[in-house]
């Protein structure tokens, strides 16, 4: 019966590929550049020309004094760096050039609270030595399939470390590369998500995150993924009345074979169903509907919704190499402002970013009616996302405050934070400072029993 259902998905596979176009990987000449003028995942390896972006000079590998291994909460690099300088509302005119639509938002609609204290930049993102060489495989053979449905040729590595073709598909290469980052292969959490009021009031809802990145399992290879980049687990702990509820998601890499697999378990009834809603602007109960499903992760899932375009490399002022804000014992009341988070626990710095624009298909439904994404040339996380409503008004602005894990080694974000401008309201994911640790790295490769559905209602516990 596997054997078959193998074939059957080859056999799809294959059928979507020869019915939908399909855009060819750059020239073995042109990918010879990583590493040499590129670094080993794409971006310009040079500095900017005014010396306010650095040469990248291999990032940071390696862990500072006192670090005892992975799912310890880490310690600062750069425990000496102090802000260059701040900007507020009432000077942002001077770096207007270099911010985002949502930041300056961010800075109108809170003037007095609202500030992006200014570091030194630093190009702190590695990947290892396979990822790397993956990547290199994969620029000459990555291929988008269909309307950006799926991925051919790629595994275990960035898939589009090198943009080409219109800017359509380069669009649709960077939101890949987002998808399919390095991120570890499995990883382990414990941590709480918060929707803060207009006044500040705020309730924990604790799960227990579990999530092994089959994109790179690293005794596997592309024929093996079954069509899933990533299996994810999430056990709700607190409070009382959402204790023992759980998620699991199959995220698939060609979206015409297989959407989203998805499931809930529900303590109190004390049943598995399918969520197939879990997409898209489903709204999320625990954000108190302050993100959605595609929100999550700063943006996952399909595509197929939207028109895309890509605007090109641009210089901006992003959350960078955040350690403060998720330095062991800072108290979540000291993370959380009235409006937004503490800005003095926030670190931004200069950096080149992809920016994309996303724009609501005629027909299609979405409450986001445009959406543009600001991706870091280096590390592909999506860092800002200023987001429409259907009238064309700035409605929110998503923000992934991203840090190197140098366990991996890799830039991966600390917290993700989502701001309603109009309801004045903002919700954050991944607090866990006040926890005993944090995330917990390893090349573990479980069985794939571990994430299926009838693991659930085992696995729950109320």
């Amino acid at each position: 019966m596997k054997k078959n259902k193998s074939l059957l998905l080859g056999g799809l596979l294959a059928l979507s590929v020869s019915a939908a176009p399909s855009f060819a990987a750059v020239p073995a000449s042109e990918a010879a550049r990583l590493g040499q003028d590129l670094t080993p995942f794409g971006s310009v390896k040079a500095g900017n020309a005014a010396g306010t972006i650095p040469p990248w000079t291999g990032g940071l590998t390696k862990a500072p004094a006192g670090y005892k291994g992975t799912g310890q909460h880490h310690i600062n690099p750069f425990p000496d760096d102090k802000a260059l300088f701040t900007i507020t509302s009432g000077n942002a005119s001077q770096y207007d050039k270099n911010l985002s639509d949502g930041v300056r938002a961010l800075l109108e609609t809170y003037p007095a609270s609202f500030r992006i204290p200014v570091y030194l930049s630093r190009r702190t993102h590695a990947v290892p030595d396979w990822v790397a060489e993956n990547t290199r495989k994969n620029a000459v053979n990555a291929e988008i399939v269909g309307e950006a449905e799926g991925l051919d040729g790629a595994y275990g590595g960035y898939p589009f470390p090198i943009l080409h073709g219109n800017d359509e598909q380069k669009a649709w290469q960077v939101m890949w590369n987002h998808l399919t980052r390095w991120r570890g292969v499995n990883v382990t959490r414990r941590s709480s998500e918060v929707a803060v009021q207009a006044n500040g009031d705020y309730s924990l809802v604790t799960s227990q995150q579990e999530a092994f990145f089959n994109f790179y399992n690293p005794e596997g290879k592309e024929k093996d993924l079954d069509n899933v980049i990533f299996y994810y687990l999430s056990f709700t702990q607190s409070p009382p009345r959402l204790a023992g509820g759980a998620i699991l998601i199959h995220e698939t890499l060609n979206q015409i074979i297989n959407p989203r697999n998805g499931w809930g378990y529900n303590a109190g009834q004390r049943r598995v169903r399918r969520a197939p809603n879990l997409g898209y602007d489903s709204p999320i109960a625990a954000a108190d509907n302050l993100r959605t499903a595609d929100d999550t992760d700063i943006f996952n899932g399909a595509m197929d919704r939207y028109n895309w375009n890509y605007k090109g490399l641009q210089e901006m002022y992003i959350p960078y190499n955040n350690y403060r804000i998720g330095e062991k014992g800072t108290k979540y009341s000291e993370i959380l402002g009235v409006s937004h988070l503490n800005p003095d626990l926030t670190r931004w710095e200069l950096h080149r970013v992809h920016v994309v624009e996303a724009k609501l298909k005629k027909g299609e439904r979405h409450i986001y009616g445009k959406r543009v994404f600001y991706v870091d040339a280096d590390s592909w996380n999506t860092v800002l996302v200023d987001q429409y409503d259907g009238r064309g008004e700035l409605w929110r602005v998503s923000m992934g405050l991203p840090k190197n894990y140098y366990e991996l080694p890799g830039v991966w974000t600390v917290l993700d934070v989502y701001h309603d401008l109009q309801a004045r309201r903002y919700h954050v994911l991944g607090l866990d400072t006040e926890e005993p640790g944090t995330r917990s790295f390893s090349d573990e490769v479980p069985s794939k029993r571990y994430f299926s559905p009838a693991s659930l209602r085992r696995r729950s516990v109320r």
